[in-house]
């Protein structure tokens, strides 16, 4: 089995190289990354040895068939994902996230990939008030950032239906962990607390967000992998529903840091109230996630408050 992964230098892909090593001794796994800000070499220190590195963007077709040679599977996390960068500069989201995907999907179809698991969000969905969206309800994203993965899904959907081509996708809710880029909610606002800097959260701070732990949804996403059926797609995320002001609360608690730090700001434009996805569907295939809230952000204030080294050159 050769993998590529696209993206691997980023939180999620290089969480995801991490964990197939651990699963799948036998995989063999290149990674493609252009190595953006959020993607980050010292990310992959660990498993650089174990790996084929290659450096390019999935908007070269040229560098994408020669990094798809000889693979069976793609995972595709390559994506530009930061909701406030996207609303004051969309033209890189819809570049990469839906012009890169199309140039994955066409050398993979070209080269009769056997399996092609697009990495969406979550947000494609837009805000629900009440309930949880289903895989089936329809998209209304509201960033610039959640329109553009909304795209690449629309996409990769008519490859199968016009091609028969093998793709599924997944859709997780707001993840965190390990190696996740500081202008993230969750790093940013320890690393802010740890520096003793204010934590700015937008309007009343009543925006909730389901929160799961990277390693639960690389586990989902193996798991789409492997026996997901062609052609669907599948949310992910772990029932972990949280108000932006009370994660903010956690979060000093966690660092032994006051409430005095919180700073409320404007509400950022199109800000959806509240995001909520239904599993039930990825849990039929016997996914289940296995990490609480609680024990995992307390393990990843440890992760960050050990591992200055990583996050602090990205302030």
């Amino acid at each position: 089995m050769r993998l590529l992964i696209t993206g691997g230098a980023g939180f999620i892909g290089s969480n995801f190289v991490r964990y197939m090593l651990c699963k799948h001794n036998e995989a063999e796994i290149t990674v493609l990354d252009k190595l953006t800000y959020a993607g980050n070499m010292s990310s992959l220190k660990d498993v650089l040895a174990d790996i084929e590195f290659v450096k390019g963007d999935i908007c070269d077709e040229t560098i994408v068939k020669q990094s798809l040679k000889d693979c069976d599977c793609v995972i595709n996390f390559a994506a530009e994902t930061h909701v406030d960068r996207s609303i004051t500069s969309s033209a890189a989201f819809v570049q990469t996230d839906v012009l890169g995907t199309h140039v994955l999907l066409a050398a993979a179809e070209d080269y009769s990939i056997e399996r092609f698991v697009q990495i969406s969000t979550d947000e494609v969905y837009g805000s629900i008030d009440r309930g949880s969206f289903k895989e089936t309800d329809s998209l209304h994203p509201s960033s610039p950032y959640a329109a553009s993965k909304a795209g690449a899904d629309l996409l990769a959907s008519s490859y199968f239906t016009t091609y028969d081509f093998p793709c599924v996708i997944t859709r997780s809710s707001n993840n965190y962990g390990p190696y996740q880029h500081p202008e993230k909610l969750i790093p940013r606002f320890l690393t802010s607390a740890m520096r003793n800097r204010e934590l700015t959260v937008y309007g009343r701070g009543d925006n909730v967000r389901d929160w799961i732990h990277v390693a639960d949804n690389c586990a989902a996403i193996d798991c789409v992998r492997q026996i997901g059926k062609t052609g669907e797609t599948y949310n992910i995320g772990a029932g972990n529903e949280r108000s932006n002001l009370d994660m903010t609360k956690a979060i000093l608690q966690l660092v032994g840091k006051p409430s005095s730090l919180i700073a409320f700001t404007a509400n950022r434009l199109g800000h959806d109230q509240r995001y909520s996805v239904d599993c039930s569907k990825i849990k039929s295939l016997g996914w289940q996630p296995e990490i609480s809230f609680e024990d995992g952000l307390t393990q990843v204030a440890r992760w960050y408050q050990e591992n200055e080294w990583w996050w602090s050159p990205l302030i």
